[in-house]
């Protein structure tokens, strides 16, 4: 078994890992998010976006871009722990952490073949500088339909109903 701390890695190492599949014609797949509070429509989007390539590579939000993303009081869970979550799921192969509120510049370096968002998003509605990376670099974009009512605002909510609650 995979140790979930050793898939973790840089920008650079992952864009020489990307190389070393590309060598032997694996196609690789990379979403990016936040991924705040892990939950079953996270893992049946990451399990559908492995589907559509060789190895799956996740773009994560450091903490300070999903504050200036979602706001002051995210996220949840901090950068470490989240990437070890997703490093742990048996569809994922490698993680990367970027500082930035958009991942242009990991897909600049990495130009996967396989980019994945989920269903809230087209074509249309990608980042411009986002979706001009992706153009440049001939890679082909999947949506895949999120699971209904999951979502971690959503949980968020359900937890903060229920304190009032008690």
């Amino acid at each position: 078994m995979v140790n979930p701390i050793s898939l973790i890695m840089t920008l650079d190492k992952a864009v020489k890992w990307h190389q070393s599949l590309q060598i032997n014609n694996k196609e690789l797949v990379v979403t990016n998010g936040c991924f705040d509070i892990l939950h079953r429509g996270h893992a049946e989007y990451l399990y559908a976006a492995r589907q559509l390539g060789d190895a799956l590579l996740i773009l994560q939000n450091t903490d300070a871009s999903v504050q200036k993303l979602k706001g002051s009081s995210r996220p949840i869970i901090n950068e470490e722990d989240r990437a070890y979550l997703l490093a742990s799921l048996r569809c994922v192969d490698a993680v990367v952490i970027f500082n930035d509120k958009r991942c242009t510049k990991a897909i600049e370096q990495l130009q996967p073949e396989i980019y994945v968002k989920g269903g809230d998003y087209t074509l249309e509605t990608l980042n411009e500088e986002e979706s001009a990376a992706l153009q440049a670099a001939g890679t082909r974009c999947h949506f895949i339909p999120f699971v209904k009512n999951l979502s971690t605002s959503q949980i968020i909510q359900k937890v903060l109903m229920t304190q009032t609650d008690v």
